[in-house]
């Protein structure tokens, strides 16, 4: 058996040696691989011949391997349910997914919906790549309306009619003030003490777009009549809050370590909550990278089986 060189294995004839010791009959052994018995005998001769040993005891009123023919066996047995594993693995399985998605996004966006859509499109599409750029609303719907980004999640007071607009969920914002301020832990306050304080705002609302919240309260409540400080980065409008620049509006979940802190506190100045609603906007699907597509289509799948997430 040592002389016999592992490239001479004839691995059918092994395979029919394991189905036979699986069956532990050479008949049922044929039957189940769909040959004659004597195929099968004639395979078995082959099989001891190459490996210079006896298998089976032929002499046997009952079906028994020998002590050599057992070890075999059982390193056919782990050869073949491995086969047998790969054969799972690779069934009904389509092409792997490669491309790229990248997408525009306001900064600081909170979202458990866009997070599990991003790990669920991960776990089924692993070597697909995401990239992302940090912009205001404004910017992103201006980029996709010009064919220069795909996809984007923004705020928006209503669907875009010539972009295709997914609602996502209503994001909850506050007027907040930092420790500095005088207004600083009042529980109610006056609108009127607020509109003639000056006003941390987002760029993009200053522009006459309307797209952030910003934009409905000054409409609403005439604050931020005076702008102190602008910027396109929620980072940066929260640093102008804290700092003692002026008053602002921030999402309310990103807010909540400051307030912990004792660095920021919110303004009550009306009833009704202050918020926006969250889009994922992307240009028609005909012009979407097969991933991009993908990915739209794994968010619509989770809008409908889990709409607490919106």
């Amino acid at each position: 058996m040592d002389n016999a060189p592992q490239a001479d294995l004839n691995w059918n004839l092994l395979r029919m040696f394991y189905m036979i010791c699986k069956e532990q009959s050479i008949t049922r052994a044929a039957k189940r691989l769909g040959l004659s018995q004597p195929s099968v005998s004639n395979a078995l001769q082959k099989l001891e011949a190459q490996l210079e040993c006896q298998l089976v005891f032929r002499d046997s009123r009952h079906f028994e391997l020998t002590t050599r023919g057992d070890k075999i066996f059982q390193e056919c047995r782990d050869i073949f349910h491995s086969a047998e594993r790969i054969s799972v693995l690779v069934r009904d399985a389509e092409a792997e997914e490669r491309g790229q998605v990248r997408y525009q996004i306001i900064s600081n966006l909170v979202s458990p919906l866009i997070d599990e859509a991003m790990r669920l499109f991960h776990q089924r599409n692993p070597s697909v790549i995401f990239q992302s750029e940090v912009q205001n609303s404004q910017t992103i719907v201006r980029l996709i309306q010009q064919g220069r980004a795909t996809l984007g999640f923004c705020l928006l007071s209503k669907p875009l009619v010539n972009v295709p607009s997914i609602r996502l969920f209503r994001e909850e914002f506050r007027v907040f003030c930092g420790a500095e301020h005088p207004l600083f832990g009042q529980e109610t306050v006056e609108l009127r003490d607020l509109q003639r304080e000056p006003f941390i705002s987002f760029a993009c609302a200053t522009e006459g777009m309307g797209l952030e919240p910003m934009s409905v309260l000054r409409e609403g409540t005439r604050l931020g009549n005076r702008i102190n400080g602008l910027s396109t980065s929620t980072e940066e409008v929260r640093r102008m809050i804290v700092t003692g620049l002026g008053i602002g509006i921030l999402p309310l979940a990103i807010a909540q370590d400051d307030i912990r802190r004792g660095e920021l506190w919110p303004l009550k100045i009306t009833d009704e909550p202050i918020g926006a609603d969250v889009y994922m906007v992307h240009a028609p699907k005909e012009k979407l990278s097969s991933s991009e597509q993908k990915f739209v289509q794994t968010m619509e799948e989770l809008l409908a089986l889990y709409p607490d997430l919106a």
